[in-house]
């Protein structure tokens, strides 16, 4: 089901939708600085899952484990119906701050894009991943095995789904 809901290409942004600032997602507590790294400075945001964090003076790409946001520059795929939502809430998430990275050790730690994959933690402790799945702007993905925050994910994609969150209302991707 959720596959369908970002396959689609056309998409309006419906005046009656609005971001829910509140959620009924259970946070995980950020884990111990000492297990993960950062913070680092976001230098950019590329679409709703990717960043660009600054590491050691270098502008290294970080995927996020566990969250699948609609295609927004895919060369192979078309725009995706609420991409443009998608990133626009991580860059109010992310733009100007700073960021922890979290590696998960049942994950690669570079996909096949070259890209880090981890988990974004604000400064403020808040779990970008899930505040993307939990407003719904993502789905949780999972490639190949299990990851560490999957239970977690799965259940604000739930809560997603049944208040008809994003992607989730049926005004955000009309048939």
């Amino acid at each position: 089901m959720g596959a369908a809901a970002i396959v689609l290409a056309g998409c309006h942004s419906p005046s009656s939708w609005t971001a829910h600032t509140a959620t009924t997602a259970t946070y995980p507590p950020m884990p111990a600085t000492d297990v993960i790294d950062g913070p680092f400075p976001v230098v950019r945001v590329i679409d709703g899952d990717t960043i660009v964090v600054e590491i050691d003076g270098t502008p290294t790409t970080i995927r996020m484990i566990g969250v699948d946001t609609p295609e927004l520059l895919d060369p192979r795929k078309p725009v995706q119906c609420f991409s443009r939502e998608a990133s626009e809430y991580t860059k109010s998430l992310l733009t100007g701050q700073s960021v922890y990275l979290e590696y998960d050790p049942t994950q690669d730690r570079i996909d096949r894009y070259g890209r880090g994959l981890a988990y974004v933690w604000t400064t403020a402790e808040r779990l970008v991943n899930l505040d993307l799945i939990a407003e719904g702007y993502a789905n949780e993905y999972t490639y190949r095995t299990p990851h560490r925050y999957q239970a977690e994910l799965r259940a604000a994609e739930s809560a997603a789904a049944d208040e008809s969150r994003g992607l989730w209302s049926p005004e955000t991707c009309p048939a």
